[in-house]
């Protein structure tokens, strides 16, 4: 499935039915009074966070959003019948903004919704203007107006742990080799070109989900490369794991360079959203450590040391160093939610 993170889209609420102006008329029942029914209240388009969405692709193909319309009153004071309300299915973790850039709802927890366009009142008949004083009311109001709006629909994934890292950092192998997800992987840069979700079972029927976040380039925060468009996509996760690759074809041999450059953009992209994205937990991994001697492994990890910065170095290729990594993830990524479910002293 295509993904898409970003849809422009046109809703349109249902008018309210007119209430109408009736009298009753009926054999042996002279002067019967007014019997005129109200109108339905029209629909309402409604937004709603579904789990098992992971992409706008719908939407881009489907634009227009219309509820139903309202349906008028009947004789013998009888209600017209409301109209349905349409309801628009969105990804877990969907913002919504109107066209002066003001956030109107963010759809971060299942089944969560927001009324985009509130469906027109329904009107009143002439029965409902009956009084001692007027016992044969001709007024009736007419069911409220429908309501346009377009808003524009943004995708930020949801995801406990979200893989950062170069072109060919090895965050494809890294998942694929963790979980279920399957990603397509190659020895080109950018094999990444949309943000992969993986499952990562763990022991007492624990999970959490590791997001594969395409590769950045160094100046992707001021829009290079596809970083731009991707980097909102980690400032949903808990923990950022940077994946550092050792393999000889990189552009920067130097891993701590490349750590500092990914760091660099986090703190400008934080700086941008007023954020704490630069301050989140994070997890720092020495991929492809079989393409290179172990010497010169432990020369690396003895220079990130330097820098208090603890390496865990793995081979997704040979899984050395698989588990202390999973474990780590779990570690840094259940903690927070863990407190956050506990109850209050």
């Amino acid at each position: 499935m295509q993904f898409i993170d970003e849809v422009r889209i046109h809703c349109r609420s249902g008018k309210g039915g007119d209430g109408i102006v009736h009298f009753r008329r009926e054999a042996k029942v002279p002067k019967g009074g007014p019997d005129g029914g109200d109108g339905g209240r029209g629909g309402s388009v409604i937004l709603e966070a579904d789990p098992k969405r992971n992409t706008l692709m719908d939407l881009r193909f489907n634009p227009h959003q219309r509820a139903e319309n309202g349906r008028p009153g009947g004789s013998q004071t009888a209600n017209g019948r409301s109209g349905r309300d349409r309801i628009v299915k969105v990804p877990l973790g969907t913002m919504a903004w109107n066209e002066d850039g003001e956030l109107l709802a963010d759809l971060d927890s299942p089944h969560a919704r927001f009324n985009v366009a509130q469906g027109g009142r329904g009107g009143k008949g002439n029965a409902h203007f009956k009084s001692s004083t007027n016992r044969t009311p001709t007024r009736a109001i007419p069911g409220g107006p429908a309501i346009e709006e377009t808003i524009r629909l943004e995708l930020r994934l949801l995801a406990d742990v979200g893989l950062l890292g170069f072109p060919n950092a090895g965050k494809s192998t890294l998942i694929s080799r963790i979980s279920a997800a399957k990603p397509q992987i190659a020895d080109y840069p950018f094999t990444t070109l949309t943000p992969k979700l993986g499952v990562v079972r763990g022991s007492e029927y624990r999970s959490i989900v590791v997001a594969d976040i395409p590769g950045l380039i160094e100046g992707a925060a001021d829009g290079r490369g596809l970083g731009n468009r991707f980097l909102r996509h980690v400032e949903r996760t808990r923990v950022l794991c940077h994946m550092l690759s050792v393999a000889e074809d990189e552009a920067e041999p130097d891993p701590l360079i490349r750590y500092r450059q990914l760091r660099e953009e986090l703190r400008i992209r934080a700086e941008a959203e007023q954020s704490d994205l630069d301050q989140r937990p994070e997890i720092v991994v020495l991929s492809k450590i079989d393409t290179r001697p172990p010497e010169e492994i432990q020369a690396i990890v003895e220079r990130f040391a330097e820098e208090n910065i603890k390496l865990i170095t793995i081979s997704a290729v040979t899984g050395s160093g698989l588990d202390e990594l999973v474990e780590m993830m779990f570690a840094h990524a259940l903690h927070p939610r863990i407190a956050a479910d506990e109850p209050a002293p």
